[in-house]
Order: structure tokens, then sequence, then C-alpha cells
């Protein structure tokens, strides 16, 4: 019984129920659909596809990173790091880099099933980013700022 509750201090139960949890999970699907769509598909533009598949793997690890950290409570182990401010970034940047790649990977998918599909998802999870965005502006910019005034 003692190792149950040493697994609940190691991990966030609720962050698993959580808006944000979830949030990033569906971000993970759709990052991971697009991925996938886009890979099993005949390529019109080598270029463009391969930016595509570039910013979507590399913004779903971004993503289950701060997932892990927010899970297993990492961010109250390393304090030295400002994970709002950290994430809130990570999300500002990807989701511009996500969006110029699905307008990329949409304008030169000529049609093809599985490149539009991709062009698809990859809209879907730049709509979750910046839910993402406007979430993690509203914790840690406004309620750092009401809390300088009371």
């Amino acid at each position: 019984s003692s190792s149950v509750g040493s697994d609940a201090e190691l991990t966030d139960g609720a962050y698993f129920r959580s808006c944000a949890g979830m949030l990033k999970v569906a971000q993970m699907i759709s990052l991971l659909v697009a991925f996938i769509s886009v890979n099993n598909s005949s390529w019109t533009d080598y270029s463009a596809y391969s930016y595509f598949q570039i910013v979507t793997m590399c913004d779903l690890v971004m993503i289950l990173f701060f997932y892990i950290i927010h899970i297993f409570r990492i961010y109250r182990i390393l304090t030295c790091v400002s994970w709002p401010l950290a994430e809130f970034l990570h999300y500002l940047i990807g989701t511009i880099l996500l969006l110029i790649a699905s307008i990329v990977a949409a304008s030169k998918s000529y049609n093809l099933t599985g490149l539009v599909a991709g062009a698809t998802f990859g809209f879907l999870a730049t709509i979750l980013c910046v839910l993402s965005i406007w979430s993690s502006y509203k914790v840690s910019c406004i309620t750092q700022s009401t809390s300088k005034y009371h």
C-alpha cells in the first residue's frame, strides 16, 4: 500500500482528465495523423512535405515533452525554468511554423487525398495549438498581473 501512495505523489492523475491535458493529447493525435497521412502519400513537392513532416514531428515531440513534465510534476523539481513561459514560447513559435507548413502543404497537395488529409489535420493541430496559446497566456500573464495588484 505504500507504493500506491508514492505512485500517487509521483504522477498527477488529475492532469490526464484536465482540459489542458486532453488538449495536449488531441494535439498529439492530430499531429500524428497529419504526419502519417503525408508520409504515406505520393509527394508532389519534396521540400514542402519534408518541411511539413519536420514541423509536425518537432511539435509532437515538444508537446509530448511538456505533457510528461506535467504528468510527472517535473516542474516542481526543476524550478530554475519558468515552465509557463517556456510552454508559451514553444506554442507561439511551433504554431506559427505549423501554420506555415500547413498552408504550404495545402497549396502543394493537388487534390491528392493523403496530402489534403495531412494539411487538414495540420490546420486542426494549428487551431488546437492556438487554444493552448490562449489558455497558457490567460493562466501565466493574467494571473501574474492580477496577483501584483492584490
